[in-house]
């Protein structure tokens, strides 16, 4: 394997990373105030109630943005052409992703310092937004992604609102959005009281099944040739597959109460669109609807500087992934047995 394609894999790795983590951040966001328990008991046990499923993710909350910063120092050292080209006309979905997550990790912060129900529900209303945002976002980017980036006469690629716009591009966006509330649904179960996490599979049997139907219409168009441009079409047919796989496997572990397995389901079926993109398309990075896009060679910078940046990444992936294990193994079991309410 050749030094290039071993640096695009780790561009993968590291988005689908914070996929996977960050997220069950954005769907628990988005979920938070309909699985918070209502108040039976004053405002204290209300307060202790809804604030149930954000105590689930909160000894992860800010360490898995590390995976989007790595992704994007990854980006920014190794691919400056890809850069170059794909973020100018990303700008609006980039600054739009960025605002979810500043509101929404205010928002998760500041939520407990509300001295008023209603002041708490303005907050509760910017975590939903802080996490559907980014999600929606990020869906739209894998949608542009796969249907193809148009290009210039001049060869350089451009994004306006009308390739945003469209109905495979927007259902792709739904879709992930989805998605990743049933994965929050299936890490709240994994995480949460017996009572709570009952509810939540109940929420993430819903949403996958919606999952499946916005993402059906998703292949729909394809196969009517308004949707994905793979350039590896058998490859694609068989990570779209696993995908499917993957999302019924995912509402039959968690329709019958089996979190752990739910919970490896949902974190596959968030990880393979970001697999769906990269080997779908190899050798390119990105394609143009009307044609041929930009090989990874053309994306790449030069050998040396590959060769010094490989040495800093041999150093920091384990880290990562040391760091990552750690916190999980310090904050294992469920909330309110090992640790307190945080928010």
């Amino acid at each position: 394997m050749s030094l290039e394609t071993c640096w695009v894999a780790l561009l993968g790795l590291l988005l689908a990373g914070y996929f996977v983590l960050g997220g069950y951040d954005y769907g628990v966001q988005m979920l938070h105030p309909f699985l918070g328990g209502q108040a039976q008991a004053g405002p204290a046990v209300e307060r202790t109630s809804r604030n149930a499923a954000l105590d689930a993710i909160a000894p992860f909350f800010l360490g898995n943005e590390v995976w989007l910063v790595a992704f994007a120092g990854v980006m920014f050292g190794a691919f400056p052409h890809l850069e170059g080209d794909l973020l100018p006309g990303l700008y609006p979905l980039i600054v739009a992703i960025l605002v979810g997550l500043v509101l929404g990790n205010a928002a998760v912060q500041l939520r407990g310092r509300a001295h008023s129900a209603r002041g708490r529900h303005w907050w509760d209303i910017l975590i939903v937004f802080g996490g559907a945002l980014p999600a929606l976002c990020w869906g739209l980017v894998v949608g542009l992604l796969l249907h193809g980036v148009p290009r210039r006469t001049d060869g350089t690629f451009h994004i306006g609102p009308g390739d945003v716009l469209t109905p495979f591009v927007l259902a792709c966006g739904v879709t992930t959005a989805l998605l990743f509330a049933a994965h929050g649904a299936a890490f709240i179960a994994l995480r949460s009281a017996p009572e709570l996490a009952r509810t939540a599979c109940q929420l993430g049997s819903s949403l996958l099944r919606a999952t499946g139907a916005v993402g059906s219409l998703a292949l729909l168009l394809t196969l009517f040739g308004a949707g994905a441009s793979m350039t590896n079409r058998a490859t694609s047919a068989a990570l779209a597959a696993l995908l499917a796989a993957a999302l019924a496997g995912a509402w039959w572990h968690l329709s019958r109460g089996h979190h752990i397995r739910a919970f490896a389901a949902t974190c596959c079926a968030t990880a393979l669109p970001v697999l769906l993109v990269g080997a779908g398309h190899y050798p390119y990075v990105l394609i143009s609807s009307s044609g041929a896009g930009m090989t990874l060679h053309q994306a790449v910078t030069d050998g040396a500087t590959l060769t010094i940046l490989t040495a800093f990444g041999v150093v920091l992936i384990p880290v990562i992934l040391a760091y990552q294990t750690w916190s999980w193994w310090a904050f294992r079991g469920r909330t309110g047995r090992r640790h307190p309410s945080y928010f």
